[in-house]
């Protein structure tokens, strides 16, 4: 480099190479920054569960018509098997099962005695058929119905779990997973059932025994959800 810097009378002064190297790093400060890679940017926030058979049943936090709040955790870590129950007091076949033979009072009561915890969930949205506290709070004594109703006006838990008819049913099993979800029986709604799914799946976990039947194609009115734009 010095040798480069020779002038005709002999080696540049001392302080020349100085300021020809001061002029040489300001020329590199001047280039343009290697550009950056664009910084990542931080996740979606993760889609809400949805309720699929074999894995945990989606958390939910409800009241009940006395206000007294129900929180799924609290059951499934107690070791309780739970079983969900659609519902809406005016739907026709609602009422039947809560009214002829009183099927869900008959199993729910049970199903009680063996340390199964029933639960009705209502998801009609404020103003649709057999929605709103009054309404519920009546129906627990017009059907007689023993376990707690919870009502879920915002359709969030309904639409979560996927329930689209009332009743529609589900069972959870002590670890928390889903271990059936569909109709109550296989009458269809037409007529005496042979087989009660809900009964049998609760029956098998109870033996420690795997479901045999985890899910089937519910019946019944259209769970009364309110507008969304969902």
């Amino acid at each position: 480099m010095f040798a480069s810097l020779r002038g005709s009378r002999g080696p540049m002064p001392l302080l020349a190479v100085l300021a020809f190297g001061l002029a040489v790093s300001a020329q590199a400060q001047d280039k343009p920054d290697t550009p950056r890679a664009p910084e990542a940017k931080p996740e979606m926030a993760a889609a809400p569960q949805s309720a699929k058979v074999g894995e945990a049943a989606p958390d939910f936090t409800l009241k009940d018509t006395a206000g007294k709040e129900i929180h799924l955790a609290d059951l499934t870590k107690a070791g309780k098997i739970v079983v969900l129950e659609w519902f809406n007091p005016d739907c026709p076949v609602s009422q039947a099962y809560h009214t002829k033979d009183m099927v869900m009072r008959k199993l729910s009561e049970e199903l009680a005695a063996k340390g199964v915890v029933w639960l009705a969930v209502n998801s009609g949205a404020p103003g649709n058929q057999g929605a709103g506290l009054e309404r519920n709070q009546k129906a627990l004594e017009e059907f007689s119905i023993g376990y707690p109703v919870l009502l879920d006006e915002s359709g969030k838990v309904g639409r979560l779990y996927g329930a689209k008819t009332t009743p529609h049913m589900y069972v959870i099993g002590k670890d928390g997973k889903l271990q059936y979800a569909g109709a109550i029986d296989d009458s269809s709604g037409k007529g005496e059932a042979k087989t009660n799914y809900v009964r049998d799946a609760v029956g098998s976990l109870l033996a420690g025994k795997d479901v045999a039947v985890k899910e089937s194609k519910s019946f019944g009115c259209s769970v009364k959800y309110g507008k969304t734009d969902a």
